[in-house]
């Protein structure tokens, strides 16, 4: 994934383009809204045809609310460059945005940007953007991938310093394990570099245009383990010291000084760790270079992941203390209420209590006072004996007639709600496969260790497209009605929908959108309880789940998006 605009991996060789600079680093446009990638030659940008000298197909006439496959609404091209032109587009079927790579059929790289678009589709590693499609139409081919606009550039985020330790570490252990898994599966980057790997919003880092960026510019290595290994190792690099670790200016960041070669990052920037900063070394020292500190260098992902391994783990830093704010009482408590502030820094004379009564005056309204207080409270007294006593007389001829009506109002409102017994329950599917129906009794069954569980997507958190929900229809015995849902919930992490309905039987004789909804909610915790504003009447209801979280991989599935319920409760 990395580019490679340094002596160690010339593209100029292997393209037949000009050297490689910041111009050809950033020439394409994998799905990052806010973060796109621009060409910095205003030939290549504008389209200016290099074809004639190198033998390539001129890029097809395209513009903006093209459609390909009467699916794919073309919105904005990124990226016009040697015969072929990257869009942000729009997929209409699906309605989300997705990115478009388009060339001629009869470009020369046509073939193999189709065999590497088909191949990287077949990884399925949610670690890389996804392959969407990967089409030949008549004279045109194009690839479809995902369009993150949730998802931050490596480029952008070093624009503003080096990243923190546990970032760099973070970044530096995905890309490699995840550049492991795709050599191991014969897939290469060769073009990995700050514009290639994205960190999303939840805190993963995903790389993009694995195999098809090297495909659309014609790169090829003879080593390409090494090749991605050295990238990582400069990605790594660049975290740490915000430089890029060539002599040549690359990707937004200053290269290293002229004529003193590769230093270890902790001799370019103080503070850096020193376990990251000889991991780096390890992996850009592959060409005959002394690997840092007299240890083996690494020549493969694989090699890297082994090292960081070895390393002692890095924890990510604990959250600062903030002490709360001191009281402060108001300035009616401190009895400043009405007065006008002081000037800074001016002292506060201490007001002088008012004079007592001293006169005859004075003395004869102490008096006058005191006497209206005796009388008034004298008064109140006799009124309040007398409101009492009749009172009780009415309270004693209501006790001989009132009756006591069964549907009284202040009754039901603090009529407690009871639990309802599931007596059975069935999975729906809605389309396609089931998910787990053999342990749906498992998630009524009183035991919390027991679980339903989803099947891993690799997309979410909303099931669609690939599902438009999961979800158990519990057999209430009879006729119930339910006020309250609660469940319990194995995965945390971006959030878990659930809707509650009311149906006919266990298989519904109609869809979700003819039942009836009694109530949802969404969590990002391990547990969610949803109300109803009015209880709903019914023998059976749907659990409904249409989102589901981002967890890690366990000893039932891998990473992905996915939940598992237990301890179903409803209430009346």
């Amino acid at each position: 994934m990395a580019e490679r605009s340094t002596a160690a991996v010339d593209v100029a060789d292997n393209s037949g383009d000009e050297p490689l600079t910041a111009q050809a680093d950033q020439s394409t446009a994998d799905g990052v809204a806010n973060n796109r990638e621009r060409d910095t030659d205003s030939d290549e940008a504008q389209g200016t045809p290099t074809s004639e000298e190198s033998g390539k197909a001129s890029p097809p006439e395209l513009h903006s609310g093209h459609k390909l496959a009467r699916r794919y609404r073309l919105e904005e091209c990124v990226t016009r460059l040697d015969g072929f032109s990257s869009w942000r587009a729009v997929d209409e079927k699906l309605r989300r945005a997705v990115g478009v790579h388009l060339l001629p059929a009869d470009h020369a790289r046509a073939r193999s940007v189709l065999a590497a678009a088909r191949s990287s589709a077949l990884l399925g590693d949610p670690r890389f953007v996804q392959v969407l499609d990967a089409v030949e139409d008549n004279d045109l081919v194009y690839v479809v991938h995902e369009w993150l606009p949730d998802a931050t550039e490596l480029t952008a985020l070093l624009a503003s310093g080096p990243l923190e330790v546990y970032d760099a570490y973070q970044m530096v252990s995905q890309v490699a394990s995840a550049m492991a898994a795709a050599h191991r599966e014969g897939l290469a980057h060769l073009r990995l570099s700050p514009n290639a790997v994205l960190r999303t919003s939840t805190g993963q880092w995903r790389i993009r245009g694995l195999a098809v960026n090297a495909a659309l510019r014609g790169i090829s290595s003879d080593t390409p383990q090494r090749t991605d290994t050295e990238a990582v190792g400069a990605l790594l690099y660049a975290t740490l010291t915000q430089r890029w670790p060539y002599e040549s200016d690359a990707h937004g960041l200053a290269g290293l000084p002229k004529d003193i070669g590769l230093i270890p990052p902790d001799q370019v920037r103080a503070g850096v760790h020193r376990g990251l900063s000889e991991l780096a070394m390890r992996a850009l020292a592959n060409d005959g270079a002394t690997a840092s500190r007299h240890e083996s260098p690494c020549t493969t992902p694989e090699e890297l992941v082994k090292a960081i391994g070895e390393m002692p783990r890095i924890r990510p830093p604990e959250p600062a203390y903030t002490a709360p704010p001191q009281y402060q009482r108001t300035a009616y408590q401190q009895g400043a209420y009405g007065r006008p502030a002081p000037h800074p820094g001016a002292t506060q004379p201490v007001p002088t209590p008012p004079p007592p009564l001293q006169s005859r005056t004075g003395k004869a309204l102490k008096w006058s006072v005191s006497a209206l207080l005796i009388a008034a409270l004298g008064l109140g007294s006799w009124q309040l004996a007398d409101a009492l006593m009749e009172r009780g007389g009415k309270a004693d001829n209501q006790n001989q007639t009132q009756t006591t009506d069964g549907n009284d109002k202040n009754d039901e409102g603090t009529k407690p709600s009871k639990p309802i017994t599931v007596q059975a329950a069935q999975e729906y599917v809605a389309s396609g496969s089931a998910q787990a129906p053999q342990d749906v009794a498992q998630t009524y069954d009183g035991d919390a260790s027991t679980f339903w569980r989803t099947k891993k997507y690799n997309e979410g958190p909303q099931l669609a497209p690939y599902k438009p929900g999961v979800g158990i229809v519990y057999d209430l015995g009879s006729a119930q009605d339910v006020s309250t849902a609660s469940i319990g919930l194995r995965y945390t992490g971006d959030h878990t929908t659930v809707h509650f309905y009311a149906t006919d039987s266990l298989s519904p004789s109609t869809g979700v959108d003819g039942m009836k909804e009694i109530a949802s909610a969404t969590t990002t915790g391990t547990s969610l309880t949803a109300k109803a504003s009015k209880p709903v009447k019914t023998r059976y209801v749907l659990l409904w789940m249409t989102d589901v979280p981002n967890a890690p991989s366990d000893g039932y599935s891998g990473a992905g998006y996915k939940q598992a319920i237990t301890d179903v409760t409803f209430k009346g």
